[in-house]
């Protein structure tokens, strides 16, 4: 299943294979907030907020 990103260098939405994307979490001072890192074939990385209940249930790695 391919989960969509925003390209900013290209300027619109790319799909990304779930293989090639990381969960991560962010500290921010108003608390944690969730997202995917994903890599593109030519190496740029990508990233994208979600929610907690998303977070919880996707099926990727954590990235450390």
């Amino acid at each position: 299943m391919a989960i969509e990103f925003y390209d900013l260098k290209l300027k619109k939405k790319v799909m990304i294979d779930e293989g090639n994307v990381r969960k991560v979490t962010f500290d921010t001072k108003s608390g944690v907030r969730y997202g995917l890192r994903a890599t593109t074939d030519d190496g740029r990385k990508l990233t994208k907020f979600i929610g907690k209940g998303d977070w919880d249930n996707l099926n990727v790695p954590v990235e450390k």
